[in-house]
């Protein structure tokens, strides 16, 4: 089975080298707009091999579009000559919009997913083996794909060992919202409210690792989070509003010096890890 894997970053270069470890089951062939990343994906041996032809890339059986989220709309409305029996992969971190632009003559052949992994890294240097191993694979709306093209990602995600979950397009952007992409902002917030404070000496030397945990995530891609952004916009502002209610309140606390309070806010916080 030959599969077409576009965009050879951290998410589209660690499924090829998941997939690589099958040899003859699937034949895996790159595709970046990017020269430096198809040199580096070539010279990493992320994939079989790298093709600077996307026409080459529609005749695959399986097609991953490990891409932005506005460049996966875009690339969608160029992949509408593609086999019936084609599946196609998104990996796109925000799906409804997604979902609503999807052209309807190639509808059935689209799976709409999105793997609840990564790190702050990006590009083909970034990619990892075993990212995707007892991860979530959340699918949403299955009832638009055809049934050969949910049974051959199925298939591909029990491969890598992903657990799959299945949620509506909307349902999942607001989950996404609060889980992914406001922890992304407020790690923005972080880092760029110490780097107006205090000089880079000063970071260095007493940065511990609270701080850099929570400003690790500052690290990533500011175009691939743009487009997140701006795709969710509704979502991810009412998950800002939610986290400034509850900093305004945590600021109240301190400022009244309400600590018997203040201590109940923290317990009931602590209560996350007990679900998590």
């Amino acid at each position: 089975m030959n599969i077409g894997i576009v965009g050879l970053g951290l998410m589209g270069g660690s499924l090829g080298l998941a997939l690589k470890k099958f040899g003859e089951k699937y034949h895996v062939i790159g595709y970046d707009h990017n020269p430096s990343h198809q040199k580096e994906a070539q010279e990493l041996k992320l994939v079989d091999e790298v093709t600077q032809n996307f026409e080459t890339i529609k005749t695959c059986d399986v097609i991953i579009l490990a891409i932005p989220v506005d460049a996966i709309i875009q690339t969608a409305q160029s992949l509408q000559d593609v086999s019936k029996r084609t599946t196609i992969i998104d990996f796109g971190s925000s799906k409804a919009k997604i979902d609503e632009n999807i052209p309807p003559a190639i509808r059935e052949n689209f799976v709409t997913a999105h793997p609840m992994t990564g790190t702050e890294k990006f590009g083909p240097t970034a990619a990892i083996e075993g990212l995707y191993e007892d991860k979530t694979m959340v699918v949403c709306n299955p009832q638009k794909s055809g049934k050969l093209q949910r049974d051959t990602a199925m298939q591909l995600f029990e491969d890598i060992h992903a657990n799959v979950v299945f949620m509506d397009a909307k349902e999942h952007d607001r989950h996404a919202a609060f889980i992914s992409h406001m922890p992304h902002a407020v790690s923005y917030a972080i880092a760029n409210s110490v780097m107006e404070q205090e000089d880079s000496e000063n970071i260095v030397a007493l940065a511990g690792g609270g701080f850099k945990s929570m400003s690790r995530i500052a690290q990533s891609s500011p175009t691939m989070w743009e487009d997140i952004f701006r795709q969710n916009k509704e979502n991810l502002l009412e998950s800002i509003e939610s986290f400034n209610k509850e900093m305004h309140h945590c600021q109240q606390l301190i400022e009244e010096e309400r600590w018997e309070e203040l201590h109940r806010w923290m317990l009931k916080a602590n209560s996350l890890h007990d679900i998590l």
